[in-house]
């Protein structure tokens, strides 16, 4: 057996060269082996961590526009002339396949690129002569140290969301892997220093709970962006807030996705598979909930049932439309739930749990699954599954649809199929959740726009990227300046008026 590598902090431009006291297994969930070790940080390595990048930083705030710029600029060109590395790397230890991969890095770079409008995207407001020789004017200024705990699901993209708008914004970044598909956050670490970014600017950190706590409450970190489970978005927002943080911690979703009787079935059928069994599934804006407003249900389900039997389960880096899922755990957990619909008594209509696969044996296997006659008491409606399982609810109106989607805990993303455009636009005006698609199965927002939704999907008031990404990562500032010209005299105690 070849050696396993070792995944280990890159801190201050340059890789951590002393031992770990504990480290964690990194597999290739294709294999089912483990291929590496990654390190563990201690509260020591994050404190030290933490003040590196406070360094950096104060330089680095200091830095122009135009040089910041530079840099982004510089960066997005060699991430986008190197990211089928990531992509491979991606590929290696999450599972999902090579084209997914490398569309979740292209993804990604939109980001890159919105933020290299920074000059444009600081401008702040100026009101000459607001009172007599008196200006008004506001600027936006950076944070500090910006830290950011990212899942395993997207180990490129999702980082992506946020680092690119807070460095350009002025601020330091130490990022928080998952520890589950850690090397891609290493290499585009690499791409920031080559790209000639400072070091101890762009850090990363990798870890578990021990590490992630002590951001929490590390006096020199200004904010935490999280992307991850509800549980954990509570955890990380009401713990990183309580120690006086900026935070943003996005939430679990169930997606609803919303058939009406006039809709183009085919288009339907083929948008419930894509979006369904994606990424096996672990995505946060997968649909897992179609809801079939009658008598449409029938044949909808037939539709995606004949197109399932068509994908194939494998290997990522081989011929396969679905990869494993990231861990054994996971998969068990997943396979855990299709057991419990079959016992709460939902129709298996395709049955995932002993997939025909296209790689090894011992790979973290679950095929696409397929529900019909799920109720809204089912422990697989009510709960995130993050894993091929897509559930088919039939309700009679479009009413008893909208109802059913507004009343569950999760409000992250859905969408309506139909050709009714007062449908549409009765919906995405009624519906309460954050990302709406109309036709359109996964709607997640183009960089310059926000993504992050409501109700337990989203803990702070900030969403991801766009405009509110930068908001987040500045502070406002509002200036009111007098020049006094040489006539100028006297005492006057009376109080301050605006003439």
């Amino acid at each position: 057996m070849s050696e396993l590598k070792r995944i280990t902090h890159f801190i201050n431009g340059e890789y951590w060269n002393q031992p770990a006291q504990s480290t964690g297994d990194v597999y290739n969930p294709a294999l089912g082996q483990v291929i590496g070790k990654v390190d563990f940080a201690t509260v020591e390595l994050v404190n030290h961590a933490v003040e590196v990048a406070t360094n950096a930083q104060l330089e680095w705030r200091n830095s122009s526009l135009a040089k910041r710029t530079q840099v982004l600029f510089a960066f997005r060109e060699i991430l986008n002339s190197r990211k089928e590395e990531i992509a491979k790397l991606i590929t290696a230890e999450h599972g999902k396949v090579l084209s997914d991969a490398l569309g979740e890095v292209t993804r990604g770079q939109e980001v890159v690129e919105f933020a290299c409008g920074i000059p444009h995207l600081l401008k702040g407001s100026y009101s000459e002569g607001a009172s007599t020789s008196i200006d008004v004017y506001s600027i936006r200024q950076p944070l500090g140290v910006c830290a950011i705990i990212s899942p395993f699901n997207f180990p490129a993209m999702v980082p992506m969301w946020f680092f690119p708008i807070a460095i350009a914004a002025g601020n330091s970044v130490i990022i928080k892997p998952s520890e589950k598909d850690p090397s891609a956050i290493n290499l585009i670490a690499e791409f920031w220093k080559a790209a000639g970014l400072p070091d101890g600017v762009f850090n990363v950190v990798h870890g578990d709970k021990v590490a992630v706590d002590r951001l929490l409450e590390h006096p020199g970190v200004s904010s935490i962006s999280f992307v991850g489970s509800t549980p954990i978005a509570r955890y990380i927002y009401e713990n990183g807030t309580k120690n006086g943080k900026r935070v943003q911690a996005l939430g679990g979703a169930k997606n609803h996705m919303l058939v009406l009787p006039d809709a183009d079935l085919d288009l339907a059928a083929d948008a419930a598979v894509n979006a369904g069994f994606g990424s096996a599934g672990e995505r946060c804006m997968a649909i897992s909930a179609l809801v079939a407003v009658e008598p449409i249900a029938d044949a909808l389900i037939a539709k995606i049932a004949e197109r399932m039997s068509g994908l194939k389960t494998g290997d990522g880096t081989a011929e396969s439309d679905m990869g494993p899922l990231v861990t054994a755990v996971h998969r068990d957990k997943v396979a855990s739930f299709v057991d419990a619909g079959v016992r709460e008594g939902a129709k298996l209509v395709v049955d995932g749990r002993n997939p025909k696969v296209n790689g090894a044996a011992e790979g973290f296997w679950l095929g696409p699954t397929l529900f019909d006659q799920v109720t809204p008491a089912m422990s697989i409606y009510q709960e995130e599954i993050f894993g091929p399982v897509l559930s088919v609810l039939r309700v009679k109106s479009y009413e008893e649809g909208l109802a059913l989607i507004n009343r569950h805990q999760y409000g992250n993303g859905t969408a309506i199929f139909t050709n009714d455009g007062g449908a549409a636009r009765k919906f995405q005006n009624e519906v309460l959740v954050g990302m709406v698609g109309i036709n359109v199965p996964i709607p997640v927002p183009t960089a310059y726009y926000s993504f992050g939704g409501w109700k337990n999907s989203l803990f702070g008031d900030t969403h991801a990227h766009g405009t509110e990404g930068v908001h987040f990562f500045t502070r406002g500032k509002v200036v009111t300046s007098r020049w006094l010209d040489p006539s100028h005299g006297g005492i006057n105690l009376g109080f301050p008026q605006n003439r």
